[in-house]
């Protein structure tokens, strides 16, 4: 894995068409070398064709695609360097797992020796080392996920392209084996470009995120800018959970953003933005509740109430219209029917476009 360098990828007014449906309007993207880029966002937003279209395996109906500076616009997948990591892991039922890790090698005609040891490399890498004498039909979905893993650095690529890789795979699993794919992808430096649905999941491998929506970018950056700040109510709600609170912007000054909830002023950080209707995003770890009414500007009554071990769930209805809130657990839990104050931190929510 040592000769591997990672190529930067950049898209340029890229569009795909499927006939007259428009899969992607005019894109324009930078991966820098050695970042692990996601593309997320709801079925048909166009994440999946973006990464097909830096595989080769589609062509651009308009634009250029460059990998490692090099224009691959009409360059079949075939002479490009790229390696993907498919949802279905696609290994050969009837190979060993060392044949599975190799085959890429051999059908570029890398001698048989050295294909070898750089398979029984890449099953090390990946926690497997020895594993290589098994089937798949022998290994738990996590173990063929890493062998699907495994079969695509071992060719070395510039950029490595992983579709869903975890879909398969049960909630605890999924999230070992997301912390050990960006393990290696931080241990050998690789370009990655990572598609997932899962918020969560994009949040913890990447160092930036593209949230897509309606075939276009909707907003793109690290997953702390993403959700402090997001641009529009539909990121702060796809981005983590978010209750969006119709607001009235009152007034802009140097110091403060001053807003009318629920016939109440409230002063607010100065952010960038304009006058008029806008929505309030209130987080559900920041929202307070107290059986205490002088606590907070705010009522609610809880209508339901899950504890989940350090933290209790709560579902409310109130002036605020319905929220939901999380707090920590304690030896006191609020129940079902009670009445309760709910306040907040000011100077923590965010305003977005109505």
């Amino acid at each position: 894995m040592s000769n591997s360098i990672p190529g930067s990828v950049r898209f340029d007014g890229v569009v795909k068409k499927f006939g007259a449906v428009t899969a992607l309007k005019k894109l324009s993207l930078a991966i820098e070398p050695g970042q692990l880029v996601t593309l997320l966002g709801p079925s048909g937003c166009g994440k999946t064709t973006t990464l097909r279209l830096i595989a080769g395996l589609e062509t651009a109906s308009e634009g250029s695609i460059f990998i490692g500076g090099e224009d691959v616009t009409r360059l079949s997948a075939t002479y490009r360097k790229v390696s993907m990591v498919f949802q279905s892991y696609a290994l050969f039922p009837h190979m060993t797992v060392l044949e599975n890790v190799a085959y890429g090698l051999t059908v570029k005609s890398v001698p048989k020796k050295e294909a070898q040891e750089r398979a029984e490399e890449g099953l090390s890498l990946v926690g497997l080392s020895d594993f290589g004498g098994r089937i798949p039909s022998e290994l738990s979905g996590g173990q063929q996920q890493r062998v699907a893993v495994a079969r695509a650095i071992v060719l070395e690529p510039e950029v490595l392209l992983l579709d869903e890789p975890l879909s398969n795979l049960d909630a605890k699993l999924r999230r070992h084996v997301r912390e050990e794919i960006r393990q290696i992808q931080q241990t050998l430096g690789l370009t990655a470009v990572y598609v997932t649905h899962d918020q969560e999941e994009a949040m913890a491998v990447s160092d930036r995120i593209i949230v897509m929506r309606n075939a276009e970018i909707a907003q793109e950056g690290s997953p702390h800018d993403l959700y402090e700040r997001p641009n529009s109510s539909f990121i702060a709600d796809f981005i983590g959970d978010a209750n969006l609170i119709d607001c009235e912007v009152l007034s802009l000054n140097g110091s403060a953003t001053r807003i009318e909830v629920v016939s109440k002023c409230i002063e607010l950080p100065i952010q960038p933005g304009q006058t008029g209707a806008a929505k309030m995003v209130l987080r559900p770890h920041q929202i307070r509740l107290s059986r205490d009414k002088s606590q907070g500007e705010f009522e609610g009554n809880i209508t339901y109430a899950a504890y989940l071990g350090n933290q209790i769930h709560y579902s409310l209805d109130g002036e605020l219209g319905q929220l939901f809130a999380i707090s920590d657990a304690t030896l006191d839990p609020l129940s079902v029917g009670e009445n309760v104050s709910i306040n907040f931190d000011p100077q923590k929510l965010r305003l977005v476009a109505n």
